[in-house]
């Protein structure tokens, strides 16, 4: 395609290694290659950078962000989290999470995020008001980053009553998806087929949080992966932990795999929440509770990795930036060969991003210009060396540029 791009990215070093340029047009990109002679209303020289898709966060808790002052973390324990966590939401105001969210969304979009799945919390005691917050910046972060939130029964359903009927409310003024988290009530059977209900009702995806154990003593994967067969819904369930399958024997893994793969069920690691809080109850030999991420990549089960919480009683850490969740599951879960790393960095861009079923996501011509350039010419130090983020792009136009100094004083 011939005539003036809006944006030239001048020497992009794409993840294969090739040095390129890339040209966007009205929201794509509409060329990569030698472009040299093409004129654009604006061209920036990359210099060899790195350069990829925008991340995209498939699992973040915005409305129950940065708590830690409020819910300090004592015991370390997933129950615990629930308790202080359900207690502090009490005192939430719609300016309350509209600001704690706001603060981390502009440190993900700081980072190279440009989509993000947020859940929100919709029960009797925050009502749809963390959904109408969340909701409300939707619109406003809408130039830098795609958000998609999802109506979420934390405190469950059944032992919760009135949630199932906040959760219709939520769908019906506009949330994307609908998610559940059968381990927190009183029937996780029954949980999952509600939720499945919701769905089908709405025309909508589903995410569950589920197997957040030490010992696979649940496993509702199995159950989501029937329900989802069973009523058409393949590729269009995500769950998120499955903490539970690193503790099965490898056949039982490879065997849950095979059928999450045949049900086109994704999982989404949360390597901070993971390594934080499982193995709290080991005295040796400390499990990491991480979902094998590798043996499901094989089976051909869609794998993300992903921040979940950020400082509060579930994770006390945490800057929203994903090259730091690619970090963790990269150290935790021995994958450090070159292979490894690339996979790493898909499971912070490609994967997720099919998960949320993003439309022409990618780094090839015709994709939407979503673009992070980073401070490295070397793609896997992303990761490995969480080299910063340089400049995001945002439907082909600039939406963040760093500007970095550095004066070595003690050189002189």
């Amino acid at each position: 395609m011939t005539g003036p791009l809006d944006l030239l990215l001048r020497e992009c070093r794409l993840p294969d290694g090739l040095v390129m340029d890339i040209g966007c047009r009205d929201g794509r990109i509409v060329a990569i290659g030698r472009l040299a002679r093409r004129s654009a209303a604006r061209a920036i020289s990359c210099e060899g950078r790195a350069v990829t898709p925008g991340l995209v966060d498939a699992h973040i808790h915005l409305d129950k962000a940065l708590l830690t002052e409020r819910t300090p973390s004592r015991e370390g324990s997933l129950a615990e989290a629930l308790r202080v966590t359900g207690e502090a939401k009490r005192g939430f105001t719609r300016d309350d999470i509209e600001a704690r969210a706001r603060r981390v969304l502009d440190m993900a979009v700081r980072q190279g995020t440009t989509a993000m799945r947020s859940h929100a919390e919709v029960d009797p005691i925050v009502g749809l008001m963390g959904f109408e917050a969340l909701a409300a910046l939707k619109r406003e972060y809408a130039p830098a980053i795609d958000l998609q939130l999802c109506a979420f029964a934390q405190e469950g359903i059944l032992q919760a009553p009135g949630t199932e009927a906040l959760l219709r409310e939520a769908l019906r003024a506009g949330a994307d998806l609908v998610g559940g988290v059968p381990y927190n009530d009183t029937d996780a059977r029954r949980h999952i087929d509600i939720v499945f209900d919701l769905a089908a009702e709405f025309s909508v995806d589903v995410d569950f949080h589920t197997d957040f154990f030490d010992e696979p003593q649940h496993l509702h994967a199995r159950y989501i992966a029937e329900q989802t067969m069973r009523r058409g819904w393949q590729g269009r369930v995500a769950v998120g932990h499955m903490c539970e399958m690193a503790a099965l024997p490898p056949d039982e893994q490879a065997s849950l795999a095979r059928r999450l793969a045949e049900a086109g069920v994704a999982v989404i690691v949360l390597p901070a929440t993971d390594l934080y809080l499982m193995g709290r109850k080991d005295v040796r030999s400390v499990r990491r509770g991480l979902a094998p991420a590798r043996r499901l990549l094989g089976a051909g089960v869609t794998v993300a990795a992903a921040t979940n919480n950020v400082r509060n009683a579930f994770t006390p850490f945490g800057t929203a930036g994903l090259p730091l969740m690619g970090y963790l599951l990269g150290v935790a879960g021995h994958l450090g060969g070159q292979a490894d790393l690339s996979l790493l960095l898909d499971m912070l861009t490609t994967q997720p991003a099919r998960i949320l079923r993003v439309p022409d996501y990618g780094l090839t011509v015709g994709c939407r210009a979503d673009l992070v350039v980073w401070d490295t010419d070397r793609p896997d130090e992303i990761i490995t060396a969480l080299a910063p983020c340089h400049l995001v792009t945002r439907a082909g136009r600039v939406i963040l540029e760093h500007a970095r100094s550095l004066t070595e004083s003690w050189r002189t």
